[in-house]
């Protein structure tokens, strides 16, 4: 009878390496050094700036101002407000330089953060303006055509023009007639109508405003 000796199986292991070779998952030293030095010159450069020292804030502004301005482009799109909000962030940097805090990250992504909230608060505030900028305008326009709803009760009142009068609210779509009948015709105010109608507020000022801006145009050809 044969005997069979089991030999133990071999070690599993990584191949070592060919001379000249480095380990796989080992990292290129380079970059790292690149990296580090890096940073522990952009902290230099802080630290020299909370010193008052003026060269060394040049030299922080020179390695990153193209960096945020391109940044500040992206998000506001308009170059004069990216150049702000640049100028802006190095002065923020040269005044409280001891915001920086090397344990939440980079010299850089401290800097390209400041830029970011910058911009986008800018761009915030600028959508706020906006806004209001239109919302006082379509009240100017309200009040014009408050203005035109007079001349058309008065108008009403007039034999020879009343049935031209009468055509031109005749020509309005049905939901924009309804509402200034019963506004101008009927005393209510747009409040009441909204709550007669079961409508929002803003619907019944817009279909006011739009009904007067059409009488308007049917009432200019009207001879006096």
């Amino acid at each position: 009878m044969f005997h069979t000796t089991l030999l133990p199986a071999p070690e599993s292991r990584m191949p070592e390496p060919r001379a000249g070779e480095r380990p796989p998952g080992e990292r290129q030293p380079g970059a790292q050094v690149v990296v580090d030095l890096t940073g522990s010159r952009d902290r230099d450069l802080v630290t020299r700036i909370a010193d008052g020292d003026e060269e060394a804030f040049r030299g922080l502004f020179r390695r990153y101002a193209a960096n945020a301005s391109a940044l500040a482009k992206r998000i506001v799109r308009q170059p004069f407000l990216a150049e702000e909000i640049v100028q802006e962030t190095f002065l923020a940097v040269w005044r409280h330089p001891e915001g920086y805090d090397e344990e939440r990250g980079t010299v850089k992504a401290w800097l390209m953060g400041m830029v970011h909230h910058r911009a986008v608060d800018l761009v915030r505030r600028e959508e706020s303006q906006r806004r209001r900028a239109e919302s006082a305008q379509a009240q100017d326009s309200v009040l014009e055509d408050a203005d035109v709803a007079e001349s058309v009760v008065e108008e009403l009142g007039v034999p020879e023009e009343r049935k031209a009068v009468r055509a031109a609210l005749g020509e309005l779509p049905p939901e924009q007639q309804q509402v200034i009948e019963l506004m101008y015709f009927g005393g209510l105010t747009q409040s009441a109508i909204a709550e007669r109608l079961s409508l929002p507020l803003g619907t019944v000022k817009s279909r006011t405003l739009l009904g007067m801006r059409r009488l308007r145009t049917a009432l200019a050809g009207i001879e006096r």
